[in-house]
């Protein structure tokens, strides 16, 4: 029986050398056992001396039965809004420092490689955030942000959910957020850790004026406008996605949904939720109340 993962999509993190010798051992690995390897074009350009297949990324993601991913998580989250729409599992190599999505180390990963090509593995479906401003949709893949970016003063923003009047409030901004984003921005300001598992969406004030206005958890699938109350305001107004993506708000309003397609990420059969937290949020570092697997 042909393996399920015949053509494989590398991609390394965009302006950074620091892929390069693990994009390579990954490429020689694959080609050994008779993958055909498609290489990211922009990684491609930075990684001298391959003889993989190079490609735009959209090409990368029409034709590949799985893309790994070289780098962080800030290259995985860049990656997943990039491909989501082509429905083609990512699997993380981890670079970076925390490591949420990208969770196989470069040490253990032609092992774990071994074991995925053999059938051993988890596959994971997370959704995405689709950002509708002044006609144009964005993706997120952590969070959808309403800040203010270039004046330390407070903004008016009212909330409706699924058209329902939610509240008005002055603050710093509002944290729209998947489950997978609950360990980022949201958890800076305030929000809960929501296992990747659920149907929910966060909405998370930041540094609100009102002590009352607390963190809102609602159904994933729900609708969730933000309204800017003075258009006046809207010179001091960005919106972000991921923190990567930065926009200028020129309408009144965002409008925020779960996008249609979601992202599949590949994790070895050990990949346990739980110690993810206990390992990147450093719990449990005062004694050895916990034996990891």
């Amino acid at each position: 029986m042909p393996e399920k993962f015949q053509t494989i999509g590398l991609i390394g993190k965009h302006g950074d050398l620091s892929p390069h010798a693990t994009i390579l051992e990954l490429g020689q690995f694959l080609q050994k056992r008779g993958h055909r390897v498609l290489l990211e074009e922009n990684t491609a350009n930075r990684t001298p001396n391959h003889r993989m297949i190079p490609v735009s990324l959209d090409t990368l993601g029409a034709e590949s039965d799985l893309a790994i991913v070289v780098g962080g998580d800030g290259t995985l989250l860049h990656t997943a809004r990039s491909l989501a729409d082509y429905n083609v599992p990512l699997l993380g190599i981890n670079l970076g420092r925390l490591g949420f999505l990208a969770d196989i180390t470069p040490k253990e990963m032609l092992t774990t490689l071994g074991q995925i090509f053999a059938g051993e593995y988890r596959e994971e479906s997370r959704f995405l955030l689709n950002a509708e401003i002044d006609g144009a949709h964005y993706t997120a893949f952590n969070d959808v942000v309403v800040h203010k970016w270039n004046i330390a003063r407070m903004i008016e923003l009212e909330t409706y959910i699924n058209g329902s009047f939610v509240n008005v409030q002055r603050s710093d901004g509002i944290i729209v957020s998947t489950p997978t984003g609950s360990t980022a921005y949201a958890l800076s300001g305030g929000g809960p850790l929501l296992h990747t598992d659920l149907n929910a969406t966060l909405v998370v004030p930041i540094c609100p004026h009102t002590l009352s206005n607390r963190p809102l958890v609602v159904d994933g699938d729900s609708e969730i406008e933000i309204v800017v109350c003075d258009l006046a305001e809207n010179a001091h107004l960005r919106i972000t996605c991921d923190g990567q993506t930065s926009l200028p708000l020129r309408g009144d309003r965002v409008t925020i949904r779960k996008h249609a397609h979601p992202v599949r990420l590949i994790h070895p059969l050990n990949h346990d939720h739980f110690y993810i937290l206990r390992t990147k949020l450093g719990w449990s570092e005062h004694n050895n109340a916990f034996k990891e697997k």
